[in-house]
């Protein structure tokens, strides 16, 4: 790697980080006193949030187990992937391929360092420290164009991070560049926060009051089906199409009733003609 692209060693503990506050709603280590204050605040306006962190996971899982062990795909480009923890892309991936690509970005420093940490005798998984929101500086990496093949169909993956992203920024309009880059036969797989609007008024006002506490912490958009879906563009979505997280091809029945804040998240899996 060249000296311009080495990842920062900026970190600053005194400031909340998204990726260190979800490693500390999966119960990981890697986060510090400043990230576990804000997850007991989201706790207190959503107690049952660390359940949707670990229903997304499991999301994440079963959509890199499917698409690797039963499509064949061989490279994947996991978007914000936060820390690793416990049940990766690359270990999902690599358990039914050992030669399949994994690049994970993140604009975390932190993330970074760990990962390559922990990675650094795993040729195959590469981490790569950028903005997501920024698709050509993302695109024009070398450690995601040296490690992936834009010739051949790959999965792009942003599971639990458009939702970060202001209206302003149009997050949809933030897809194009790698809806574009991708070549035919990919995937891509998104989770984001759901406001279900007419759909559930209940639920609706809950999503509603949900959304104005992730705010007061930093950030967190609750957005309706319609404005999630076109994050996707024109791919051809898999059944069951964009759902609640488990309702997309369950491992069996559930155990028991969903909390509510587990209901407040879509994901769908996309695939390009």
């Amino acid at each position: 790697m060249s000296e311009a692209h080495l990842p920062s060693t900026a970190i600053d503990p005194t400031k909340p980080s998204i990726a260190r506050v979800y490693d500390a709603s999966l119960g990981g280590k890697d986060n510090y006193e400043v990230d576990r204050q804000v997850w007991e605040q989201i706790k207190a306006a959503a107690p049952n949030q660390g359940a949707v962190s670990q229903m997304n996971r499991r999301w994440l899982v079963r959509v890199v187990r499917y698409l690797a062990e039963e499509v064949g795909i061989d490279q994947f480009l996991d978007l914000g992937s936060g820390l690793p923890t416990v049940e990766n892309t690359h270990q999902v991936a690599q358990y039914h391929n050992p030669e399949a690509r994994v690049v994970y970005v993140d604009i975390d420093p932190i993330c970074n360092a760990h990962g390559r940490a922990l990675l650094e005798e795993n040729e195959y998984t590469h981490f790569v420290e950028a903005d997501f929101t920024q698709p050509a500086t993302v695109l024009e990496a070398p450690d995601v164009t040296r490690w992936l093949d834009f010739d051949r169909p790959m999965v792009l993956m942003q599971c639990g991070t458009l939702h970060h992203v202001p209206d302003e920024d149009d997050p949809a309009g933030l897809m194009r560049p790698y809806l574009d880059a991708l070549p035919a036969g990919s995937f891509v797989a998104i989770t984001h926060f759901w406001d279900p609007g007419e759909e559930n008024a209940e639920l609706h006002a809950f999503a509603r009051n949900l959304e104005a506490g992730l705010m007061h912490l930093g950030s967190g958009w609750f957005r309706h089906r319609s404005e999630i879906a076109a994050m996707f563009g024109d791919l051809e979505m898999l059944p069951p199409g964009l759902t609640e997280l488990e309702e997309w091809w369950p491992a069996g029945p559930p155990a028991r009733e969903l909390h509510p804040e587990q209901h407040l998240i879509l994901g769908g899996v996309g695939r390009k003609r």
